[in-house]
């Protein structure tokens, strides 16, 4: 499987050529890394070449490095069912510069485009519809980026006399954040109230 791979990979290097930025094969799959502004045209090279056919779109995700200038990575997965092949194309991308979008390519990545910009807030240039997906109206942030806080900045609640929902900053009955990580049962020097009625325990006896 990785010979063929490989091969796979030498191919698309030499067809595509500065398009394509590296290849790699591991844990039995194709990973390619494109530049943002040849997206489509590697894709489209998948999609329609003899010795690809990669018709199938599996997924687009993100992924945030918030150390790096361009902080995200947008991952695309196509599967050819002709090769029983998959194949991961890799776009580095930043927070101001948007991704060509691929859905009139493929038009199953409307939502795929939709749901990493609502979590990740990576823009998709030229699509038709970008909006967020799964978070509600009026969220504010992008909540799988690293940066976000996990109590997010605002919550709703039902309110009986506006007869609508509401929505507040977060209110933390503790401060989540600082934990000391120092369990009580652990601490303690005493033994638990009812353990000193429990003796030693005694030696199996043997068959007479």
């Amino acid at each position: 499987m990785d010979d063929a791979l490989n091969k796979l990979g030498a191919y698309l290097s030499g067809k595509l050529g500065p398009k394509l930025v590296r290849f790699d094969v591991a844990l039995g799959e194709l990973t390619i890394e494109v530049k943002r502004d040849s997206v489509r045209d590697v894709i489209t090279f998948l999609r329609d070449d003899e010795r690809c056919r990669f018709a199938s779109i599996i997924d687009i995700c993100g992924v945030d490095y918030p150390d790096r200038d361009e902080r995200f990575d947008v991952v695309y997965h196509f599967l050819s069912p002709w090769l029983n092949h998959r194949v991961r194309v890799r776009v580095p991308a930043s927070a101001d510069t948007p991704v060509p979008s691929i859905v009139d390519l493929f038009p199953g990545a409307n939502w795929f485009e939709r749901e990493a910009y609502d979590l990740y807030g990576i823009e998709f240039e030229g699509h038709p519809d970008l909006r967020r997906l799964l978070t509600d109206y009026g969220f504010q942030g992008h909540p799988l980026r690293k940066d976000f806080p996990l109590t997010g900045f605002v919550e709703l609640r039902y309110d009986d006399e506006l007869k609508r929902v509401v929505y507040e900053p977060v209110k933390l009955m503790q401060e989540f954040r600082n934990f000391d990580y120092l369990s009580p049962w652990e601490a303690m020097d005493t033994a638990i109230p009812g353990d000193e009625k429990a003796g030693p325990a005694e030696e199996p006896k043997g068959d007479s």
